[in-house]
């Protein structure tokens, strides 16, 4: 009778034990699971912003920051400055290849570089090359929407740390002496960047630049 009830004890403790360890391990899987998930929804959202944030600047007091200088290479290894385009409005643009936001802003780009590009405005697209498919794909993107703006490269991720790039696209508007007149996180339309440009255009006027 005693071994008996020790066995019954016994099979009672074991099926428990074996419960335990399942439920344990379905447990640590949906754990993983969210985990995975949140670093996923983390990645998207930092990467693939699809709405639009503006972030402007006190004009008025004309205390404006000016965009870090940087040298990078174009698609045909040829050096750039950012103090190159002194004198221009330029809309700074940082972007990739597989970004879905991005490649429904570059067309509106194009547009609005080819309507202004004679107007002391400019558009520089700094692809974040660490985090894109390579050179060819970039160069048949630029190929494929037909972009004549300047397209840099920052192969080595400095200038996405320089200027903090947490969402793409981002882009950063400067005056003509090279100030950041305003951050913009997300895409743009040309009917956006026709009213930011107009809006640097009446800042200047009134101070006479």
């Amino acid at each position: 009778m005693l071994k008996k009830y020790i066995s019954v004890i016994f099979v009672a403790l074991f099926i428990s034990y074996v419960t335990f360890v399942i439920l344990s391990e379905e447990n640590i899987k949906n754990l993983r699971k969210t985990v995975q998930v949140n670093e996923q929804g983390t990645l998207n959202e930092s990467l693939n912003n699809k709405s639009t944030e503006i972030t402007g600047y006190d004009n008025d007091s004309q205390k404006v920051e000016l965009a870090p200088e940087f040298t990078l290479s174009d698609l045909n290894g040829k050096a750039v400055n950012l103090s190159d385009f002194k004198g221009k409005i330029v809309i700074l643009n940082f972007w990739t290849t597989w970004c879905p936001p991005c490649i429904e802003e570059m067309p509106e780009m194009q547009r609005f570089y080819e309507k202004n590009k004679d107007h002391r405005i400019e558009i520089v697209a700094v692809n974040l090359t660490n985090f894109d498919n390579g050179q060819q794909a970039i160069e048949s993107f630029v190929q494929d929407y037909g972009l004549t703006f300047p397209v840099l490269l920052d192969k080595d991720g400095v200038l996405r740390s320089m200027y903090e790039i947490l969402t793409i696209p981002t882009s950063f508007i400067l005056d003509t002496e090279g100030g950041v007149f305003q951050k913009i996180v997300g895409p743009m339309n040309e009917q956006m960047m026709d009213e930011i440009v107009n809006s640097i255009q009446r800042t200047d006027e009134k101070y006479g630049e």
